[in-house]
């Protein structure tokens, strides 16, 4: 890495495309709820603005802004190369309601740059906050204070501490490997790992006594994502946080730290023991109570929410704004779980829940209409949390209505980038105008949507199947065609209901 604007940033590798469904709107509304938190939400039909800072390729704003064609979406980041392919997925989908913007976000918020960019109802951070220097979050904290606008909501992930600690020297490893090595910033990241991967063999200490660097070295492989070893593990400035001291740094901007984007994180008899919660249970107040339970939990990504002037609500309000909520199911009827692994042990539902969450498997319904089955008061949020943070449904930002052109559009730009299954390295997404947002789908959904959007239908997958095996060897033939055949049976009635395909 030669680059001297770079500034200990990688920069000479392009990050993975990548969808991730807590930056979604409704998913950020859904936390404030669980924060007992009044959403500031724009109606379905209503404009509002969303921005991405550190947006890498674009793929998040990209499904937003094509979910939702009377938003204005900006895209942020300090990689040109990022920005050049997110301008050019956009053109090629015809987006007009998203802006692409390189940027130095240490000076965008005082430079005439930050003029044009309007104040925001969403935005969202994945991921970089812990690679940039301190100079570039105090820079985003100054753009979060004029770009945030009163009632707006903040979405940011990083990586945590204590959850990271038994790693740190692992990660320095690597990084002062890698600068010693030449070649690109992901050789690098390869050739670090190496040198890890061989002390771990001669049983060293700091690389054999935690489980959490153990697992990193046995599960990240040299032929993984080169683009996501270069930028964890070959940043100069990479750094995990406490979540009070992240909290201590957004309130220079009036931001209010309110809960968890990940549903089931906010509910401590889903996340720690019984004996850890006496103990958490002593204190009230709410930092506190987190760091407890991030000593207990093995959580080294948090996916923090906060509000720029957050509106508290009592139990009820909190219970009857998530009772009016429309859910709508993103797996087939058969794969629904009742049976749910938590870092607290196996959860298992009990019957009257269980009818909800088959009842939700039919199509959108109401949470209220789902508690009503239950023929008593019952909890809502208990409902919510497990149907969306087990991802077996999502929160519909438009309960009805046909999907835009434009999604249609961007969804045949992802799709028709589909080539193989073999090493696909598409977005996994699709945009979706009722959930506001996107679907994470495999590589091969992409295809077939692009395909069923062109006006082919699905008695063509002879077609469809001879197109994805043509790197394939022929040995792997039948998998394909079993792998095409049960997605078009189990996941195309899905996308149906969803609208992001047409009957």
């Amino acid at each position: 890495m030669n680059q001297s604007w770079t500034s200990g940033y990688v920069a000479d590798i392009a990050y993975i495309e990548g969808f991730y469904v807590q930056q979604s709107p409704a998913r950020m509304a859904l936390a404030c709820l669980f924060g007992n938190v009044a959403p500031d939400v724009p109606e379905p039909d209503d404009p509002a603005c969303y921005l991405e800072l550190g947006c890498g390729l674009g793929i998040g704003a990209l499904v937003t802004a094509a979910s939702n064609p009377g938003w204005q979406v900006t895209a942020i980041d300090y990689n040109p190369a990022h920005i050049a392919i997110g301008a050019s997925l956009a053109r090629a989908a015809r987006l007009d309601n998203i802006r692409f913007i390189e940027a130095d976000l240490a000076q965008l918020a005082t430079s005439p740059q930050a003029d044009g960019i309007p104040q925001a109802d969403f935005v969202s951070m994945h991921g970089l906050w812990s690679w940039v220097s301190k100079e570039v979050r105090a820079g985003i904290v100054r753009l979060l204070a004029t770009k945030t606008r009163p009632g707006g909501i903040v979405h940011l992930s990083y990586n945590s501490l204590p959850g990271w600690q038994g790693a740190l020297g692992m990660q320095r490893l690597i990084y002062e490997t890698g600068i010693r090595t030449d070649g690109r910033s992901d050789m690098q990241a390869q050739a670090g790992l190496a040198l890890a991967r061989d002390l771990k063999a001669v049983e060293s200490k700091y690389l054999t006594e935690s489980s959490l660097t153990r697992d990193l070295l046995d599960t990240t492989t040299v032929t993984g994502p080169s683009e996501y070893l270069s930028h964890e593990y070959m940043s100069a400035h990479w750094a995990p946080a406490f979540h009070a001291d992240v909290v201590a740094a957004l309130a220079e901007a009036k931001l209010d730290w309110v809960s968890s984007v990940n549903p089931m994180e906010n509910f401590p008899e889903l996340m720690i023991t019984p004996e850890q919660r006496d103990v958490m249970n002593r204190y009230k107040d709410p930092l506190l109570r987190e760091l407890i339970k991030d000593m207990c939990l093995p959580r080294h990504l948090r996916h923090d929410v906060f509000v720029r002037g957050a509106r508290r609500v009592h139990n009820e309000a909190r219970d009857a704004a998530l009772s009016r909520l429309t859910v709508v199911p993103i797996v087939s009827p058969g794969e629904l779980q009742t049976k749910i692994r938590v870092p607290a042990g196996m959860a298992e539902v009990g019957d009257k829940l269980k009818d909800m969450m088959v009842a939700a498997m039919r199509g959108p319904a109401t949470i209220g209409d789902l508690m009503a089955l239950g023929g008593e008061r019952g909890n809502p949020a208990e409902l919510v949390s497990i149907l969306v943070g087990t991802n077996q449904c999502q929160v519909a930002l438009r309960s009805n209505g046909e999907q835009p052109d434009s999604a249609n559009r961007l969804n045949r730009v992802f799709g028709s980038r589909v080539q193989s299954i073999v090493d696909a390295k598409t977005s996994g997404g699709l945009a979706c105008s009722r959930l506001g947002t996107g679907l994470t789908v495999p590589a091969l959904l992409q295809f077939i949507t692009a395909r069923l959007l062109s006006g082919e239908r699905e008695d063509n997958a002879d077609a469809w199947i001879k197109a994805l095996s043509a790197d394939v060897v022929p040995e792997k033939h039948d998998t394909v065609r079993d792998v095409v055949r049960t997605a078009i049976e189990q996941r195309l009635p899905i996308l149906r209901q969803l609208r992001i395909v047409p009957d």
